[in-house]
């Protein structure tokens, strides 16, 4: 295979996760002033859209181990933008609630990432950048649905998916 299809420039997976990377340092730089990291952002962001998560649960959405989550948390509690609590039924669990803390910036925050979206997508017409995020949203349900099949079959289609895209790349060439 030649060409585009060999460019780790133009994977797909490359890409998407260089342009999160890129999103999130940019988002940073926007948001620097209000002194949260990017870790810290990141969970408080999690809880902001389902607030009151035990830590156990919290780090497996989040991809972490939970020591590291808990310091995060810590971090997080003494600056006063979360609180823990006991979970109901539950003597060894917290739940992290966000306080009232971020409220009053939840509006900025948003702000700084429409206005960061309309920068990153400047020059694409509203139709294309929609279908885009409809593309996102299909491929995340089909990972979704591929992560809650048994191994072997959700490896079943590597090797077909390198067949359609060797006998693309023939046709292309």
């Amino acid at each position: 295979m030649n060409g585009r299809h060999n460019r780790i420039d133009l994977n797909p997976g490359y890409l998407v996760n260089d342009v999160a990377r890129l999103l999130r340092r940019e988002f940073d730089r926007r948001v620097k002033h209000i002194g949260l990291t990017r870790a810290q952002w990141f969970v408080l962001a999690h809880l902001y859209r389902n607030d009151g998560r035990t830590q156990r649960a919290l780090a497996d959405e989040l991809d972490m181990e939970p020591a590291p989550l808990g310091r995060l948390i810590d971090r997080l509690e003494e600056s006063g933008w979360v609180r823990r609590a006991p979970a109901p039924g539950d003597r060894r669990a917290n739940l992290v609630h966000l306080t009232d803390k971020l409220l009053p910036l939840i509006e900025d925050l948003r702000a700084a990432a429409d206005n960061l979206y309309k920068d990153a997508f400047k020059g694409l017409p509203a139709k294309r950048v929609e279908e885009f995020i409809e593309a996102l949203t299909i491929a995340k349900s089909n990972l979704i649905d591929l992560g809650s099949e048994p191994v072997g079959r959700a490896f079943s289609g590597v090797d077909d998916l390198h067949r359609v895209q060797r006998k693309a790349a023939k046709k292309n060439a």
